[in-house]
């Protein structure tokens, strides 16, 4: 990457080697991609890689992230402001959030089989994988065994949470819901 006296002044910058695979992209090309993938924006994606990069200590460099933007990766143009870094942060943290609560949603509401639950997940892990290859990064076996195990845990929760929401017995007075209790009314 082309070293300029904002990457000078910040060693740290001038040695980031993210985004490489995009160095001829276009920011609304890559945008169009994400959009048909994920819920969140390329400027989205690149602040938030960014900060988690340069996270110390004591926080975050947004300032750091924000005029550098340009020299760490490929398909920005333009310098931010630190409150415009932070606010890009926040904005993916959030639409990550809402994701997760949507799938979640969907599967706790039994609106997925299992196997459609399988398949979503599937689709979710190939395509992080892909983003964090794009990135530059990759995963550690042991990360993504870590990662995995840990998903699992979550749609056992999952699965036993959506199990007792779909009780048998009504829970205010005990009687039996379901087919018998149709046939008996009809």
């Amino acid at each position: 990457m082309p070293e300029d006296s904002n990457s000078s002044s910040h060693p740290e910058t001038s040695e980031h080697d993210r985004f490489e695979r995009l160095e001829r992209a276009e920011y609304d090309r890559v945008n169009d991609f994400l959009r048909d993938r994920v819920t969140f924006t390329a400027r989205e994606w690149a602040i938030a890689r960014l900060c988690a990069d340069f996270r110390t200590k004591t926080g975050v460099e947004m300032t750091t992230v924000g005029e550098n933007l340009p020299d760490l990766v490929p398909f920005m143009d333009d310098e931010y402001t630190r409150q415009s870094v932070y606010r890009a942060r926040r904005s993916f943290a959030d639409k990550v959030r809402k994701a997760g609560a949507t799938f979640l949603y969907g599967a706790y509401s039994d609106f997925f089989t299992a196997d459609e639950v399988d398949d979503i997940v599937y689709e979710a892990t190939e395509t992080a994988r892909f983003l964090i290859e794009v990135e530059g990064a990759s995963l550690s076996h042991d990360a993504e065994v870590h990662a995995e195990d840990r998903i699992r845990a979550a749609m056992e929760d999952v699965h036993r949470s959506s199990l007792e929401l779909r009780y048998d017995r009504c829970p205010n007075c005990g009687e039996r819901l379901g087919e018998e209790a149709i046939e008996s009314e009809g």
